[in-house]
């Protein structure tokens, strides 16, 4: 007779499992802003890697900017005193084909190119600001200003310089060697200060929003140029 109960009782105990499983999934569906992996660029060069660049043999003749670009980052290089008071943008391209990677650097424009890299930087503001993910953080501002991110040509972005080195790289299949091209992009920063002002001001929605993704908002518009 305890047979005949064995396959109820276990079928109850998975509905019920399944249940608790679907309830707390349910509560943390509105869970911190996304994994660390969205903010962490860590550039695929390393020093001792160049067996090539632009002017030579090995890594020891660079441009100051690039050097502190693959030591330090993007704020290594707006650190430097020739480019206090603009934004830095680096565009980077990588390759077996010289000939390839050098038309991709001379046709790169700062105009057209520059969108990407600093829509980019933008989104990475607005998630890094947010404690929710920010579609619940900032309503349909978040998808507003993205949009316009993207959409957006950003004026008196200037092409400062185009530099190549030819790294070698480690894998399962041995040794081999690559082309990786940077561009150097600036931008003044009162110039694109005023772009996303008037980016951020288009994008807040005119009609009634939640009071707490209006005050992420202010809060957002307040301290958008702290550390971005």
């Amino acid at each position: 007779m305890n047979k005949i109960f064995i396959l109820p009782i276990l079928i109850i105990f998975i509905l019920s499992f399944s249940s608790c499983f679907g309830q707390r999934n349910r509560r943390t569906a509105i869970v911190p802003i996304p994994d660390t992996e969205f903010f962490d660029f860590t550039l695929p060069v390393k020093m001792d890697d160049i067996i090539e660049t632009k002017d030579g043999p090995g890594s020891r003749v660079m441009p100051d900017w690039l050097r502190a670009y693959i030591n330090g980052g993007i704020d290594e290089v707006e650190r430097m005193a020739a480019y206090n008071g603009k934004y830095v943008f680096i565009g980077m391209s990588e390759g077996l084909n010289f000939t390839a990677m050098s038309r991709w650097a001379d046709n790169f424009s700062p105009v057209r190119d520059t969108t990407m890299l600093a829509a980019r930087r933008i989104e990475t503001k607005l998630v890094s600001s947010a404690t929710l993910y920010p579609d619940d953080e900032y309503g349909v501002f978040y998808g507003r200003m993205i949009g316009n991110a993207y959409g957006s040509v950003y004026p008196g972005a200037v092409k400062e310089d185009t530099y190549w080195i030819k790294m070698r790289v480690d894998n399962e299949e041995g040794s081999s060697e690559l082309y990786v091209f940077f561009v150097l992009i600036s931008i003044d920063r009162t110039t694109l200060q005023n772009v996303v002002q008037d980016m951020i001001s288009k994008s807040i929605p005119s009609g009634n929003i939640p009071q707490n993704q209006r005050n992420a908002i202010d809060r957002l518009q307040r301290s958008f140029f702290e550390r971005f």
